[in-house]
């Protein structure tokens, strides 16, 4: 069955980890009678969970799509990991959604990544509901988890359910604005009902009644004024004012209930079908037009069909998963597109949703819809899929930059390519992993958002392809320059018989500014050099340049001039010159006071205000300079500092065992900068014991 843009909800199933989204999600599927039975995680069947590293460790690790339908409308559900290592598959999930739910436990209120999640929702002005979990465990209290909300993020959540007790003592929840009490079933594996509300609770939903006529008349001026006027506003008035206001990120509706139990999910769903926005409403997508320009496309089914696709999933029994979020028109089987970014066309066999690991056929997937495409093998995360005359491309998702590098290799080297070739499939499922081989070290590296994503990824790569896989820390590209004037000559003749080899050639070298690079000027004057040998004079520069005197590091922000130079009529060739100017360059910089440089880093650091001494003190330690502290909301400090890149090869481990896995962090690199002393001299030594391991292994 499909169904059209007006009747499509798109929901983000977000929260810190061990919030209970994979349970929640298995009884809204229930209650909306998407599945028959709801499965708990220690059962490894869940529809959402459905990998096996996913079910070994019991969390969710990648982001599934799910769907219901509640009357004649479509919810799609995106599942999102509650760690941080994971981001990757959260931002996709906002991206594609037009909302999303944030769930907060009713005991610990908002933690580390709910504040995160917040920000990024923060940030695109998307709507969001929260779902107060666990209201059936001991110490629950939802409305202190609603005032830690108010209190983090200066807004003052809406509920829409309000519990009939709490802990051990929770009944049901009542659904404020319809005006019913859903009791908690006997078991879980049953469904929620609706019942009329019990007498205690009048006072506890008049005023709760009261918040949501606040809320809704947030929604419009006309709404403001008739409830400024009257002092409240009827059923319908509230239903219209509380949908614009949540649309408008206005007001966070909240919810109370416990996933396990399957209390509160009747009302959620509820709402969600009449309350949540559409595609319609918000769906405007951002591109890039032909001349550069970022422009915005609404969602419009009457357009030709045009999609992003937001994720890539290579299945061992599917094969290549290609999930899309379709954005103007309708993709149905036979249609001809094309993607953008290369130009192929192809035509589409056929069309389907998924249900976790199941995907289901459907006749069409309709503006707004998020479906897949199966065995495209050209499509890629982030290309736009195309039927118009004139495609353009959607921006691509915006994800951060990884954090954790480890070098690694193949334990047998005869699974070398075996290994990369998994690795790069590895990265491309998701992009917040990655894969590059670094020509000046001799590594391949890999990077990511931290230990977990890493090595839950060669767990993966072992268990299928029984591929071990070392790992090391990844060796620092540094780099060597001079500091002082100097100027050297060299002569490189050989007699071999026949024709000789001669050339001869004065320099003058001399720092740049940091950052410039290289620079080269020919300051000869007469013929003393013919200027066909120029070319090959700075090749040998470049030749160099590429092993410096002090470590054996390539050269940096020099230039190099030459002022005189000899050659021979008969035995002078670029080569000689070549190897001439390699020669001079080199004794050139040995009295230039060459010196060591480092890769040194911007770093910004968010962690809780309790963890602030301890983070400060660590990055001192690591030679950092810390240049800001800049509170960002929600009891999170940002704290800006440049640190050498050699101290941070570990950082993600030592930041997560520092702060107790509470802190985050964003790096990029600044500027090298001169080492001198002791850590050059370990420095030097490193690269020499790897160059003298290097020729033994030749």
């Amino acid at each position: 069955m499909s169904f059209a843009t007006d009747h499509i909800k798109n929901v983000a199933l977000a929260g810190h980890g061990s919030t209970g989204k994979t349970t929640l999600l298995e009884h809204l599927l229930f209650q909306g009678g998407a599945i028959s039975k709801p499965e708990t995680i220690e059962s490894g069947k869940t529809v959402s969970d459905f990998g096996e590293d996913e079910i070994a460790r019991k969390i969710s690790v990648r982001s599934s799509l799910t769907h219901l339908s509640v009357r004649d409308t479509k919810i799609n559900f995106i599942d999102a990991p509650g760690s941080s290592d994971f981001v990757g598959e959260v931002i996709l999930a906002f991206r594609a959604c037009e909302s999303a739910l944030i769930l907060i436990d009713a005991k610990s209120g908002v933690q580390i990544e709910t504040i995160k999640l917040w920000r990024n929702l923060d940030s695109r002005s998307k709507p969001r509901m929260v779902f107060v979990t666990r209201m059936d465990e001991d110490r629950a209290n939802y409305s202190a988890a609603l005032e830690d909300i108010k209190t983090k993020f200066k807004v003052a959540p809406v509920p829409v359910t309000i519990p009939m007790g709490e802990g051990l003592e929770l009944k049901g929840v009542i659904d404020v604005i319809n005006q019913k009490a859903y009791l908690k079933p006997a078991n879980g594996e049953q469904k929620e009902t609706a019942s009329d509300i019990p007498a205690e609770y009048a006072d506890a939903v008049e005023e709760a009644r009261l918040q949501l006529c606040e809320a809704a008349a947030e929604g419009s001026d006309e709404l403001m004024e008739k409830y400024l006027d009257e002092g409240q506003l009827g059923q319908e008035d509230i239903v219209a004012g509380l949908r614009c206001a949540l649309a408008q990120a206005k007001a966070v509706p909240a919810f109370a209930g416990s996933g396990l139990k399957n209390v509160g999910t009747a009302a959620l769903l509820e709402f969600i079908a009449t309350m949540a926005p559409s595609p319609l409403s918000l769906g405007a997508e951002e591109i890039v037009d032909a001349d550069g320009a970022d422009q915005q496309v609404a969602v419009d089914p009457a357009k030709p069909a045009t999609a992003m696709i937001i994720k890539t999933q290579i299945d061992q029994f599917s094969g290549r998963l290609s999930f899309l979020k379709v954005i103007t028109g309708t993709l149905a089987p036979d249609l001809e597109i094309v993607n953008v970014r290369d130009g192929r066309k192809e035509r589409l066999s056929k069309v389907y949703t998924a249900q976790g690991k199941k995907i289901e056929e459907v006749p069409a997937l309709a503006a707004g819809d998020i479906g897949l495409i199966t065995k495209s093998a050209s499509l890629k995360t982030n290309d736009t899929i195309s039927a118009m005359d004139k495609p353009f491309a959607y921006k691509p998702l915006k994800l951060p930059t990884p954090v954790h590098l480890i070098a690694i290799s193949a334990a047998n080297k005869k699974e070398e390519d075996k290994l990369n070739e998994m690795l790069y499939k590895a990265a491309e499922e998701d992009l917040t992993f990655q894969v590059n081989f670094n020509a000046e070290t001799k590594e391949t590296v890999i990077a990511g958002m931290g230990e977990l994503q890493i090595n839950m990824i060669l767990d993966k790569i072992k268990n299928q392809a029984k591929i071990v896989a070392e790992t090391r820390i990844p060796r620092v590209a540094y780099r060597e320059t001079i500091t002082k004037k100097s100027g050297a000559e060299y002569t490189h003749k050989k007699q071999t018989g026949g024709h000789g080899q001669y050339a001869r050639v004065v320099f003058e070298v001399e720092p740049l500014e940091r950052g410039t690079g290289y620079q080269f000027e020919n300051k000869l004057f007469g013929q003393s050099v013919s200027r066909g040998f120029i070319p090959g004079i700075e090749k040998g520069i470049h030749q160099a340049m590429e092993n410096g005197v002090v470590a054996g590091y390539p050269v940096v922000d020099v230039k190099t001039s030459i002022t005189d130079g000899k050659e021979h009529p008969v035995d002078s060739s670029e080569m000689a010159f070549k190897i001439a100017s390699r020669g001079a360059f080199r004794e050139g910089t040995k009295t230039a006071n060459p010196v060591l440089l480092e890769p040194i880093m911007d770093l910004r650091v968010f962690a809780e205000e309790k963890n602030l001494g301890d983070v400060m003190s660590d990055l001192s330690g690591r030679r950092g300079r810390i240049s800001g502290q800049n509170p960002i909301g929600g009891g999170i400090i940002e704290v800006d500092a440049q640190v050498p890149q050699a101290e941070l090869l570990r950082y993600a481990i030592d930041l997560r065992s520092m702060t107790s896995g509470t802190a985050s962090f964003e790096v990029d690199f600044s500027h090298y900068a001169p080492i001198t002393g002791k850590i050059a001299e370990d420095v030097i030594k490193a690269a020499q014991a790897f160059r003298t391991a290097e020729a033994e292994e030749e």
